[in-house]
């Protein structure tokens, strides 16, 4: 893999001997970028994402958006995006993710700021920030877009250890979005849980559908770009 993700495979080869490994990726604001162009993870701002998440009978509508708003975290100016997570048009997750992709072409991922909301009662259990304390950045999106080894996509000790891996390329998918041929699968999991989940994400576009390991599938609704 190119200069950046290599690092994280030298941390971290075998996903059964990460946990609870310190981690310590390189990270150069100078080898940053201001645009994130990877073919198969793109946020131009302005772009609206709309998803349904179906779990059993229970229907989610999710909507990302990428704002024209950024965050600097580590030196690195990243890009913020907004996810809102509604069932029944009652908000259950309002979260922002902070993302910034290197010149070599992958997309790394900065942390969030995320808050679930049960009844009255709101957790921000999941949020976490690069640099803060032990938590440290990972690749959410390769640059090199074919199947390697595994990838540290976040790392927040005891909280946030999800890892990545691409399994194949060129699939098709079809979701209420239309059909993409085109499209990269990979396999995503925590090492703080059991069981992986699927996603397809195709070119110019980004994910397209999720099959998660519970059942639970998320698909892709609606794009639109800002004009």
């Amino acid at each position: 893999m190119r200069f950046m993700t290599s690092i994280l495979i030298l941390c971290c080869t075998a996903s059964s001997s990460m946990a609870g490994k310190e981690y310590h990726p390189t990270v150069d604001p100078a080898n940053f970028q201001a645009t994130i162009d990877n073919l198969y993870y793109p946020l131009l701002p302005g772009t609206v994402f709309k998803y349904t998440e179906k779990s059993g009978k229970n229907v989610a509508e999710d909507e990302v958006t990428v704002t024209h708003d950024t965050k600097v975290i580590m030196g690195v100016t990243c890009v913020v995006v907004h996810d809102v997570l509604r069932i029944k048009g009652v908000i259950k997750e309002d979260t922002f993710d902070w993302y910034a992709q290197d010149k070599d072409g992958n997309v790394w991922y900065f942390g969030e700021d995320t808050k679930e909301f049960h009844g009255s009662k709101v957790s921000t259990e999941g949020s976490w920030e690069a640099g803060v304390g032990r938590n440290q950045p990972g690749i959410i999106m390769p640059a090199k877009s074919a199947p390697d080894e595994p990838y540290r996509q976040e790392y927040g000790p005891g909280h946030a250890e999800d890892m990545g891996q691409i399994m194949a390329l060129n699939e098709s998918v079809t979701v209420p979005a239309g059909t993409y041929k085109d499209c990269m699968r990979t396999k995503e999991w925590s090492l703080l849980e059991a069981g992986t989940d699927k996603k397809w994400y195709a070119k110019g576009v980004g994910c397209v559908k999720e099959a998660a390991a519970n059942g639970d599938v998320t698909e892709l609704i609606s794009v639109t770009k800002e004009q």
